[in-house]
């Protein structure tokens, strides 16, 4: 029997029979990480939106700061990300590729401009009003485009370059999402490794990677209850 593997570079899980289905090249997990980490973009921008100056310092005279150099510019790396992006190859391929003369990291439109031109060109749906980096993520993170891209064979490489690009971002901002540990054991391995991260649809088991919804977890809750409760019970019955 073939084994079709998730085509994200960061996942080693094997397609079940439902997304092969409907012709998946991303695991449904994969698909809803990718959908939470375009959603988590714009936040991040307003971040960077308001990290663009570099911090000074200066002494102060009768209520007024008097800066001992002149002001530093803007933060080219935030500047950088922040960039704007064209509606053509010359930014950035639907594969990433960089145009020959660009240097640095590319700005997070020029990542995703490629990406919606793709779509939007293959299903000849309308883009976004807007070229900028919040209105191109959102776009990106609607429910037809992320259902759409999924079942296409360049998901993975869509899926590797945002997730790469969030890495940039978030190291820039200094905000990540938080993660927590789930104090349940494990339906599958019953260990106390649950984790669940923020905004994310599955809870992860760190031991036997095993992944579940918040439902599937409430739902495990209520039969361990339940088991342990029909235990008690017995054993009340054999002391009585």
């Amino acid at each position: 029997m073939t084994t079709f593997l998730c085509a994200a570079a960061a996942c080693n899980r094997a397609l079940r029979d439902a997304e092969i289905a409907t012709a998946q090249t991303l695991c449904t997990l994969c698909v809803d990480r990718l959908g939470v980490r375009l959603r988590e973009l714009p936040l991040q921008i307003i971040v960077l939106k308001g990290s663009r100056q570099r911090e000074t310092t200066g002494d102060r005279t009768d209520g007024r700061t008097v800066h001992r150099t002149a002001p530093l510019p803007g933060r080219v790396d935030v500047l950088n990300l922040l960039g704007p992006a064209a509606w053509t190859d010359q930014i950035c391929d639907p594969h990433g590729d960089a145009r020959e003369d660009q240097h640095g990291q590319l700005p997070i439109a020029g990542v995703l401009v490629g990406w919606v031109r793709l779509i939007t060109e293959e299903r000849r749906w309308n883009p976004p009003a807007s070229l900028a980096p919040e209105a191109l993520a959102e776009w990106l993170a609607q429910p037809k485009p992320l259902a759409w891209a999924s079942r296409r064979p360049w998901a993975g490489a869509l899926y590797d370059e945002v997730d790469d690009l969030l890495r940039v971002v978030r190291s820039t901002t200094s905000l990540r999402p938080r993660r927590r540990a789930v104090p349940q054991p494990c339906p599958r391995c019953d260990s106390l490794a649950l984790v669940e991260t923020d905004h994310e649809l599955y809870t992860e088991c760190g031991t036997c990677t095993a992944m579940f919804t918040r439902d599937e977890l409430a739902l495990a809750a209520h039969i361990k209850m339940a088991e342990l409760a029909s235990a008690g019970g017995r054993t009340l019955d054999r002391t009585a």
